[in-house]
Protein backbone atom coordinates (compact mmCIF):
# COMPACT_ATOMS: atom_id res chain seq x y z
CA UNK A 1 0.00 0.00 0.00
CA UNK A 2 1.33 3.40 -0.91
CA UNK A 3 2.11 5.84 1.88
CA UNK A 4 -0.53 8.35 0.73
CA UNK A 5 -3.21 5.66 0.57
CA UNK A 6 -2.27 4.35 4.02
CA UNK A 7 -2.52 7.86 5.52
CA UNK A 8 -5.93 8.35 3.90
CA UNK A 9 -7.21 5.11 5.42
CA UNK A 10 -5.93 6.15 8.85
CA UNK A 11 -7.60 9.59 8.57
CA UNK A 12 -10.87 8.06 7.37
CA UNK A 13 -10.86 5.56 10.23
CA UNK A 14 -10.15 8.31 12.77
CA UNK A 15 -12.86 10.51 11.33
CA UNK A 16 -15.38 7.65 11.43
CA UNK A 17 -14.46 6.90 15.06
CA UNK A 18 -14.79 10.55 16.10
CA UNK A 19 -18.08 10.96 14.26
CA UNK A 20 -19.46 7.85 15.93
CA UNK A 21 -18.29 9.10 19.31
CA UNK A 22 -19.93 12.49 18.76
CA UNK A 23 -23.18 10.84 17.74
CA UNK A 24 -23.12 8.71 20.89
CA UNK A 25 -22.47 11.79 23.03
CA UNK A 26 -25.24 13.71 21.30
CA UNK A 27 -27.62 10.81 21.82
CA UNK A 28 -26.66 10.59 25.50
CA UNK A 29 -27.12 14.36 25.92
CA UNK A 30 -30.51 14.19 24.22
CA UNK A 31 -31.56 11.31 26.47
CA UNK A 32 -30.40 13.19 29.55
CA UNK A 33 -32.22 16.30 28.35
CA UNK A 34 -35.43 14.37 27.74
CA UNK A 35 -35.11 12.74 31.13
CA UNK A 36 -34.56 16.14 32.79
CA UNK A 37 -37.63 17.57 31.08
CA UNK A 38 -39.67 14.54 32.05
CA UNK A 39 -38.52 14.78 35.66
CA UNK A 40 -38.85 18.58 35.98
CA UNK A 41 -41.72 19.91 38.07
CA UNK A 42 -43.60 22.81 36.45
CA UNK A 43 -45.32 23.57 39.77
CA UNK A 44 -42.58 23.28 42.43
CA UNK A 45 -44.40 25.44 44.99
CA UNK A 46 -47.43 23.13 44.93
CA UNK A 47 -47.56 20.14 47.26
CA UNK A 48 -48.26 16.82 45.59
CA UNK A 49 -51.95 16.12 45.94
CA UNK A 50 -55.33 16.17 44.23
CA UNK A 51 -55.23 19.85 43.23
CA UNK A 52 -51.83 19.70 41.57
CA UNK A 53 -52.67 16.39 39.91
CA UNK A 54 -55.93 17.76 38.56
CA UNK A 55 -54.11 20.73 36.98
CA UNK A 56 -51.37 18.67 35.31
CA UNK A 57 -53.84 16.02 34.15
CA UNK A 58 -56.06 18.65 32.52
CA UNK A 59 -53.17 20.42 30.80
CA UNK A 60 -51.70 17.14 29.59
CA UNK A 61 -55.02 15.89 28.21
CA UNK A 62 -55.88 19.13 26.46
CA UNK A 63 -52.47 19.67 24.86
CA UNK A 64 -51.65 16.11 23.73
CA UNK A 65 -52.36 15.79 20.01
CA UNK A 66 -54.62 12.84 19.34
CA UNK A 67 -56.16 12.84 22.81
CA UNK A 68 -59.96 12.93 22.89
CA UNK A 69 -59.79 16.08 25.08
CA UNK A 70 -57.27 17.90 22.88
CA UNK A 71 -57.99 21.65 22.62
CA UNK A 72 -56.59 23.63 19.65
CA UNK A 73 -54.18 26.39 20.64
CA UNK A 74 -56.56 29.16 19.52
CA UNK A 75 -59.18 27.88 21.98
CA UNK A 76 -56.87 27.53 24.97
CA UNK A 77 -58.26 30.49 26.90
CA UNK A 78 -57.66 30.74 30.66
CA UNK A 79 -59.16 33.47 32.86
CA UNK A 80 -58.04 34.46 36.35
CA UNK A 81 -59.51 36.74 38.95
CA UNK A 82 -56.81 38.98 40.42
CA UNK A 83 -57.52 40.02 44.03
CA UNK A 84 -57.24 36.98 46.27
CA UNK A 85 -56.47 34.70 43.33
CA UNK A 86 -53.18 36.01 41.93
CA UNK A 87 -52.16 38.34 44.77
CA UNK A 88 -53.12 39.28 48.31
CA UNK A 89 -56.42 41.06 48.93
CA UNK A 90 -56.87 40.79 52.70
CA UNK A 91 -57.70 42.73 54.81
CA UNK A 92 -57.94 45.61 52.28
CA UNK A 93 -57.95 45.62 48.48
CA UNK A 94 -54.78 47.22 47.16
CA UNK A 95 -56.75 49.57 44.96
CA UNK A 96 -58.44 51.09 48.01
CA UNK A 97 -55.03 51.65 49.63
CA UNK A 98 -53.75 53.25 46.43
CA UNK A 99 -56.79 55.53 46.37
CA UNK A 100 -56.30 56.53 50.01
CA UNK A 101 -52.64 57.42 49.42
CA UNK A 102 -53.52 59.36 46.30
CA UNK A 103 -56.25 61.37 48.07
CA UNK A 104 -53.75 62.30 50.79
CA UNK A 105 -51.27 63.43 48.14
CA UNK A 106 -53.93 65.45 46.31
CA UNK A 107 -55.36 67.04 49.50
CA UNK A 108 -53.45 70.38 49.25
CA UNK A 109 -55.30 71.05 46.00
CA UNK A 110 -58.67 70.34 47.64
CA UNK A 111 -59.14 72.31 50.87
CA UNK A 112 -62.84 71.41 50.83
CA UNK A 113 -61.89 67.83 51.72
CA UNK A 114 -61.02 68.98 55.25
CA UNK A 115 -64.74 69.51 55.83
CA UNK A 116 -66.28 66.68 53.78
CA UNK A 117 -66.67 63.08 54.86
CA UNK A 118 -65.19 60.56 54.34
CA UNK A 119 -62.27 62.74 53.12
CA UNK A 120 -62.04 64.50 56.50
CA UNK A 121 -61.70 61.22 58.40
CA UNK A 122 -59.08 59.89 55.98
CA UNK A 123 -56.97 63.05 56.17
CA UNK A 124 -57.18 63.01 59.98
CA UNK A 125 -56.11 59.37 60.07
CA UNK A 126 -59.42 58.18 61.50
CA UNK A 127 -59.51 54.90 59.61
CA UNK A 128 -62.21 53.46 61.85
CA UNK A 129 -64.50 56.25 60.65
CA UNK A 130 -63.42 55.64 57.05
CA UNK A 131 -64.24 51.92 57.19
CA UNK A 132 -67.54 52.69 58.87
CA UNK A 133 -68.51 54.70 55.80
CA UNK A 134 -71.08 53.45 53.33
CA UNK A 135 -69.88 51.86 50.11
CA UNK A 136 -71.05 54.92 48.21
CA UNK A 137 -68.85 57.13 50.42
CA UNK A 138 -65.87 54.82 49.95
CA UNK A 139 -66.40 54.99 46.21
CA UNK A 140 -66.26 58.78 46.48
CA UNK A 141 -62.68 58.39 47.69
CA UNK A 142 -61.88 55.98 44.87
CA UNK A 143 -63.44 58.27 42.26
CA UNK A 144 -61.61 61.33 43.58
CA UNK A 145 -58.32 59.45 43.35
CA UNK A 146 -58.87 57.95 39.92
CA UNK A 147 -60.97 60.33 37.85
CA UNK A 148 -60.40 63.83 36.46
CA UNK A 149 -56.97 62.91 35.15
CA UNK A 150 -55.50 61.80 31.86
CA UNK A 151 -54.81 58.12 31.33
CA UNK A 152 -51.09 58.87 31.09
CA UNK A 153 -51.07 60.76 34.41
CA UNK A 154 -53.01 57.99 36.08
CA UNK A 155 -50.69 55.29 34.75
CA UNK A 156 -47.69 57.17 36.14
CA UNK A 157 -49.39 57.52 39.53
CA UNK A 158 -50.07 53.78 39.66
CA UNK A 159 -46.53 52.91 38.60
CA UNK A 160 -45.02 55.20 41.25
CA UNK A 161 -47.26 53.74 43.96
CA UNK A 162 -46.42 50.16 43.02
CA UNK A 163 -42.72 51.02 43.13
CA UNK A 164 -42.83 52.73 46.52
CA UNK A 165 -45.81 51.65 48.66
CA UNK A 166 -45.16 49.07 51.38
CA UNK A 167 -47.74 46.73 52.89
CA UNK A 168 -47.63 47.40 56.66
CA UNK A 169 -48.41 43.77 57.55
CA UNK A 170 -45.72 42.08 55.43
CA UNK A 171 -43.15 44.82 54.78
CA UNK A 172 -43.30 43.96 51.08
CA UNK A 173 -44.06 46.09 48.07
CA UNK A 174 -47.45 45.17 46.72
CA UNK A 175 -45.89 43.71 43.59
CA UNK A 176 -44.06 41.30 45.91
CA UNK A 177 -47.34 39.96 47.27
CA UNK A 178 -48.26 37.92 44.23
CA UNK A 179 -48.78 34.22 44.92
CA UNK A 180 -45.78 32.14 43.86
CA UNK A 181 -47.83 28.98 43.10
CA UNK A 182 -50.11 30.97 40.81
CA UNK A 183 -47.16 32.54 38.98
CA UNK A 184 -45.94 29.01 38.32
CA UNK A 185 -49.40 28.00 37.11
CA UNK A 186 -49.55 30.94 34.70
CA UNK A 187 -46.11 30.04 33.34
CA UNK A 188 -47.11 26.39 33.03
CA UNK A 189 -50.17 27.34 31.01
CA UNK A 190 -48.14 29.74 28.84
CA UNK A 191 -45.62 27.01 28.12
CA UNK A 192 -48.45 24.75 26.97
CA UNK A 193 -50.02 27.18 24.53
CA UNK A 194 -52.64 28.74 26.80
CA UNK A 195 -53.45 32.45 26.57
CA UNK A 196 -54.10 33.86 30.03
CA UNK A 197 -56.38 36.77 30.91
CA UNK A 198 -57.09 38.67 34.10
CA UNK A 199 -60.80 39.24 34.75
CA UNK A 200 -61.11 41.38 37.86
CA UNK A 201 -63.43 43.77 39.64
CA UNK A 202 -60.43 46.07 40.13
CA UNK A 203 -59.91 48.97 37.77
CA UNK A 204 -58.55 48.02 34.37
CA UNK A 205 -56.29 51.10 34.33
CA UNK A 206 -55.07 50.31 37.85
CA UNK A 207 -53.91 46.83 36.81
CA UNK A 208 -52.55 47.32 33.31
CA UNK A 209 -49.36 49.25 34.25
CA UNK A 210 -47.89 46.34 36.22
CA UNK A 211 -49.53 43.00 35.28
CA UNK A 212 -47.02 42.15 32.56
CA UNK A 213 -44.08 42.47 34.92
CA UNK A 214 -45.87 40.69 37.75
CA UNK A 215 -47.58 37.87 35.84
CA UNK A 216 -46.41 37.95 32.24
CA UNK A 217 -49.91 39.08 31.24
CA UNK A 218 -49.81 42.08 28.85
CA UNK A 219 -52.25 45.02 29.13
CA UNK A 220 -54.44 43.84 26.26
CA UNK A 221 -55.19 40.65 28.22
CA UNK A 222 -56.51 42.50 31.27
CA UNK A 223 -60.25 42.95 31.81
CA UNK A 224 -61.53 45.08 34.68
CA UNK A 225 -63.86 47.79 35.87
CA UNK A 226 -63.53 51.12 34.10
CA UNK A 227 -64.41 54.80 34.12
CA UNK A 228 -65.74 56.72 31.15
CA UNK A 229 -62.82 58.05 29.10
CA UNK A 230 -63.08 61.08 26.79
CA UNK A 231 -60.82 62.08 23.89
CA UNK A 232 -59.73 65.74 24.16
CA UNK A 233 -57.20 68.16 22.70
CA UNK A 234 -55.21 69.96 25.38
CA UNK A 235 -52.48 72.46 24.55
CA UNK A 236 -52.61 71.18 20.99
CA UNK A 237 -52.06 67.56 22.03
CA UNK A 238 -54.59 64.71 22.05
CA UNK A 239 -55.21 63.12 25.45
CA UNK A 240 -57.58 60.56 26.96
CA UNK A 241 -59.28 62.04 30.02
CA UNK A 242 -60.84 59.91 32.77
CA UNK A 243 -64.24 61.25 33.82
CA UNK A 244 -65.84 60.67 37.27
CA UNK A 245 -68.41 58.37 35.72
CA UNK A 246 -68.35 54.57 35.93
CA UNK A 247 -68.34 52.85 32.56
CA UNK A 248 -68.38 49.16 33.53
CA UNK A 249 -68.19 47.19 36.79
CA UNK A 250 -66.45 43.89 36.04
CA UNK A 251 -67.76 41.83 38.93
CA UNK A 252 -70.15 38.93 39.55
CA UNK A 253 -72.57 38.45 36.62
CA UNK A 254 -70.70 41.09 34.64
CA UNK A 255 -67.52 39.00 34.47
CA UNK A 256 -68.83 36.69 31.72
CA UNK A 257 -70.08 39.83 29.95
CA UNK A 258 -66.62 41.37 30.13
CA UNK A 259 -65.08 38.15 28.83
CA UNK A 260 -67.47 38.12 25.89
CA UNK A 261 -66.85 41.78 25.04
CA UNK A 262 -63.06 41.63 25.33
CA UNK A 263 -62.19 38.08 24.28
CA UNK A 264 -65.14 36.82 22.25
CA UNK A 265 -64.59 33.22 23.38
CA UNK A 266 -65.68 31.24 26.39
CA UNK A 267 -62.67 30.23 28.51
CA UNK A 268 -61.87 26.57 29.14
CA UNK A 269 -59.90 27.24 32.33
CA UNK A 270 -60.95 29.67 35.06
CA UNK A 271 -59.70 30.40 38.56
CA UNK A 272 -61.21 32.62 41.25
CA UNK A 273 -61.47 32.84 45.02
CA UNK A 274 -64.81 34.36 45.92
CA UNK A 275 -68.50 34.35 45.10
CA UNK A 276 -67.76 37.37 42.94
CA UNK A 277 -66.16 34.85 40.57
CA UNK A 278 -69.08 32.40 40.68
CA UNK A 279 -70.68 33.48 37.40
CA UNK A 280 -67.33 33.39 35.58
CA UNK A 281 -66.64 29.88 36.89
CA UNK A 282 -70.16 28.76 36.02
CA UNK A 283 -69.90 30.23 32.51
CA UNK A 284 -66.66 28.36 31.95
CA UNK A 285 -67.75 25.03 33.38
CA UNK A 286 -71.02 24.73 31.46
CA UNK A 287 -69.42 25.01 28.04
CA UNK A 288 -68.88 22.02 25.72
CA UNK A 289 -65.75 19.88 25.85
CA UNK A 290 -63.13 19.67 28.62
CA UNK A 291 -63.42 22.42 31.25
CA UNK A 292 -61.51 23.36 34.40
CA UNK A 293 -62.73 25.52 37.28
CA UNK A 294 -60.65 26.28 40.35
CA UNK A 295 -61.30 28.14 43.60
CA UNK A 296 -58.46 29.38 45.82
CA UNK A 297 -59.64 28.81 49.40
CA UNK A 298 -57.85 31.04 51.90
CA UNK A 299 -57.19 28.68 54.81
CA UNK A 300 -53.72 29.71 55.98
CA UNK A 301 -53.99 32.06 58.95
CA UNK A 302 -50.25 31.84 59.66
CA UNK A 303 -48.67 32.60 56.29
CA UNK A 304 -51.49 34.72 54.85
CA UNK A 305 -55.11 34.81 56.13
CA UNK A 306 -58.04 32.44 56.70
CA UNK A 307 -61.40 33.73 55.50
CA UNK A 308 -64.44 32.73 53.45
CA UNK A 309 -68.16 32.90 54.30
CA UNK A 310 -67.92 35.40 57.18
CA UNK A 311 -65.69 37.89 55.34
CA UNK A 312 -66.82 40.93 53.37
CA UNK A 313 -63.47 40.77 51.56
CA UNK A 314 -63.35 37.72 49.29
CA UNK A 315 -66.67 36.38 50.58
CA UNK A 316 -66.93 32.71 49.63
CA UNK A 317 -69.93 30.50 50.36
CA UNK A 318 -71.91 29.71 47.22
CA UNK A 319 -68.75 28.65 45.39
CA UNK A 320 -67.89 26.14 48.11
CA UNK A 321 -71.45 24.81 48.21
CA UNK A 322 -71.64 24.23 44.45
CA UNK A 323 -68.06 23.13 43.79
CA UNK A 324 -68.97 19.44 43.53
CA UNK A 325 -71.89 20.21 41.21
CA UNK A 326 -69.56 21.82 38.67
CA UNK A 327 -66.49 19.69 39.45
CA UNK A 328 -64.50 22.72 40.59
CA UNK A 329 -61.13 22.08 42.22
CA UNK A 330 -60.88 23.64 45.69
CA UNK A 331 -57.28 24.66 46.32
CA UNK A 332 -56.58 24.62 50.06
CA UNK A 333 -53.92 27.30 50.44
CA UNK A 334 -52.59 25.83 53.69
CA UNK A 335 -52.39 22.25 52.44
CA UNK A 336 -51.70 22.67 48.73
CA UNK A 337 -49.07 25.42 48.67
CA UNK A 338 -45.50 25.04 49.88
CA UNK A 339 -44.92 28.77 49.54
CA UNK A 340 -47.27 31.76 49.47
CA UNK A 341 -45.15 34.66 48.20
CA UNK A 342 -42.03 34.66 45.99
CA UNK A 343 -38.69 34.89 47.79
CA UNK A 344 -37.82 38.57 48.09
CA UNK A 345 -34.50 38.18 46.30
CA UNK A 346 -36.36 37.03 43.18
CA UNK A 347 -38.58 40.09 42.91
CA UNK A 348 -36.38 42.96 44.07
Amino acid sequence: MKTGTFQAVILLTAFTFLASGCQNLQQQDAERGSEAIANSDPLPSWNDGKSKQAITDFVTRTTTDGNADFIPVLDRIACFDNDGTLWNEYPVYAQFLFSFDRVRAMAPEHPEWKREQPFKALLEGDMARVWASSMSDLLKLVAAAQANTTTTEFEQAVTTWMDTAINPNTGRHYGEMTYQPMIELLNYLHDNGYKTFIVSGSGIDFMRPWTEEAYGIPPDQVIGSSYVVKYEIRDGQPVLFRLPEINFVDDKENKPVGIHQHIGKRPVFTAGNSDGDYAMLQWTSTGPGPRFGMIIHHTDSIREAAYDSLSSIGHLQKGLNDAAKYNWVIVDMKEDWKEIYPPLQLVR
